[in-house]
């Protein structure tokens, strides 16, 4: 097992988690979040005879606190340099929210050659904005106010998004993880201020319409019907029209966060599809 770094073309270091033998499964994290994110995929995986790999976005974690290039081009870009030094291929790609949008333009730019699969969870494509020709998107004033919540006081708005809408503890019954919570907010202050600002236009308005359209890779989309944060009308119901060889699974009551509070469902279900022909 190991982690490094990886140096982008524009001396940004990457940090990555490498561990094991075999086909190798990328995941990808959501904002504002790090490679921990995934740890209880990674061990599931890893114990299932797969190679792992993990990595922090720029800006994020223990990455380099970038104060430019906080943007989808860009993140496709990393993740093209990090599958070079690693030299990735037939790998398996699985991304989280913004990270399904970095596994959707990384796969339809870069992968030629170096991608078996994909797979997004709870993830934003097509786009998340609200315009003439996506009705259904969320208005750009609800992401106004999550960078003003970030400026004013980001210590106490990463508290307050992982206590409800994001893995559903606002809901009747819930039962509430406090280490859940905490592990959320840990990996969102190891981040920097400026590229999570950043990075909250680069998922609600990147349009990935054309991206999805251009992947040929079997793909699989997982969503939770009780989804706060990334509704599944208007993003894995939509994007599953657009891809040319994919399959939509939706949970009954799953929220956001479903593959920290549902990991025995949403693994074995990822496993089937990785270990399925198509």
């Amino acid at each position: 097992m190991s982690s490094g770094f990886v140096r982008t073309s524009d001396g940004t270091e990457i940090f990555y988690k490498d561990w094991g033998k075999g086909q190798p499964i990328v995941f990808h994290h959501g904002w504002p979040l790090t490679a921990d994110e995934w740890d209880g995929q990674m061990l599931f995986f890893l114990q299932n005879g797969y190679r792992v790999i993990a990595h922090d976005r720029r800006g994020h974690g223990r990455s380099t606190q970038t104060d430019d290039g906080n943007e989808m081009d860009t993140y496709a870009t990393d993740v093209a340099a990090l599958a070079k030094h690693l030299d990735l291929k037939d790998a398996i790609h699985v991304g989280h929210s913004t990270g399904g949008g970095e596994v959707t333009r990384y796969v339809a730019r870069h992968g030629n050659g170096r991608v078996a699969k994909a797979v997004l969870i709870g993830a934003v494509p097509p786009t998340m904005l609200q315009t003439a020709s996506n009705p259904g998107g969320q208005p750009l004033q609800a992401f106004d106010g999550l960078r003003k919540a970030l400026a004013e006081n980001r210590a106490q708005f990463f508290l307050d998004i992982p206590a409800g809408p994001f893995y559903g503890f606002n809901r009747p019954g819930a039962t509430i993880s406090e280490g859940a919570i905490r592990n959320w907010w840990r990996q969102g202050m190891m981040g920097g201020a400026k590229a999570q600002y950043d990075c909250i236009k680069a998922f609600s308005e990147t349009d990935f319409t054309d991206d999805l359209k251009a992947i040929t890779a079997p793909t699989l989309l997982l969503h939770g019907e009780d989804d706060q944060i990334v509704s599944v009308d208007n993003s894995a119901r939509l994007a599953v029209k657009l891809l040319k060889n994919s399959v939509l699974k939706t949970y009954k009551g799953f929220p956001h966060g479903m593959a920290t509070t549902h990991a025995d469902i949403i693994n074995a279900d990822l496993l089937a599809f990785i270990k399925s022909g198509g």
